[in-house]
């Protein structure tokens, strides 16, 4: 028996595309679509290819197409930027960031979302008044702190800092919230106490949001520059952001060597939304659905 087709796959089915009006509408969402992806990916082409020009040709060219795809501009800049060693810095500040970002917050998130003690309801209050706050307000009391904890020219502030997001907090409450409340009885029957359950079942269970939270660990710790800046002190272990703050203000660097050195940071982001693209957006569906 043959099998028959389902009618639609999406919101708009096959035969609403016969109306005038839906297929107007239609037509207007791919246009709004396409506009999105350009003003989006727009920017990040110009930059790519605004780094194949010499300075004379970045300046007086009104085209957007460089006039050759030389990569010899790029081995110069590399050279000039000697940046391998920032890329290491960066990626030590990634990692212990992203680490801190599950473990201190997943921690205080199932707190509030399972283990809810007497005055959870206030602490998540609290979490969620200082979203209101602008994150520019703790940086002097931040710096003092480290300062006097001594934590200077060391990478465990920028880590620590991860361990402390609101945001964070009360994502990981609200998804440790729609786990079944069974298994978490079952780890105590077995004789687990809270920290077994919380890193050998919850965490293991909440694959979805730690993607969702690496995602956003990741790209906020690579793309930061004023913590590394104030606390790192030395260039064998500036970050990628402040070496290309400390090469801009290099009196021989030129506009088109900084488009080539912005190229360089933009990289291994990319790569690695390339490499994990299908997981990434697995997961965040699976949270979305979740939440």
């Amino acid at each position: 028996m043959k099998m028959k087709k389902p009618l639609h796959t999406g919101v708009i089915r096959e035969y609403d595309l016969h109306s005038p009006s839906v297929k107007a509408g239609y037509g207007f969402i791919i246009f709004l679509c396409c506009l999105v992806v350009l003003l989006a990916v727009f920017p990040l082409v110009w930059v790519i290819l605004a780094g194949f020009k010499n300075l004379k040709e970045f300046v007086s060219s009104t085209t957007i197409i460089p006039e050759s795809f030389n990569p010899e501009p790029f081995v110069t800049t590399w050279n000039q930027l000697g940046i391998a060693r920032n890329y290491l810095n960066s990626l030590i500040s990634v990692l212990g960031s992203v680490a801190c970002a599950l473990i201190f917050n997943g921690l205080l998130g199932y707190g509030i979302g399972i283990l809810k003690p007497k005055g959870h309801g206030a602490v998540r209050k609290l979490v969620m008044i200082s979203l209101l706050m602008p994150p520019t307000i703790s940086i002097v009391p931040l710096f003092m702190n480290i300062q006097k904890l001594q934590m200077g020219n060391s990478f465990l502030p920028l880590w620590l800092s991860f361990g402390a997001n609101a945001m964070y907090v009360i994502l990981f409450a609200q998804f440790f919230e729609s786990l079944p409340s069974s298994i978490i009885e079952a780890s105590r029957i077995d004789g687990c106490n809270q920290l077994q359950t919380f890193f050998r079942i919850v965490l293991p269970l909440s694959k979805p949001i730690c993607a969702v939270i690496s995602i956003f660990a990741v790209n906020a710790a690579w793309s930061d520059f004023l913590l590394p800046y104030l606390v790192l002190r030395g260039a064998d272990k500036q970050t990628v952001m402040v070496r290309l703050f400390v090469f801009s203000t290099e009196q021989t660097v030129n506009a088109d060597a900084m488009m080539r050195s912005v190229v360089f940071a933009m990289v291994p982001p990319i790569i690695l939304f390339f490499i994990f693209q299908k997981q990434l957006t697995e997961n965040a569906v699976s949270v979305g659905i979740k939440g």
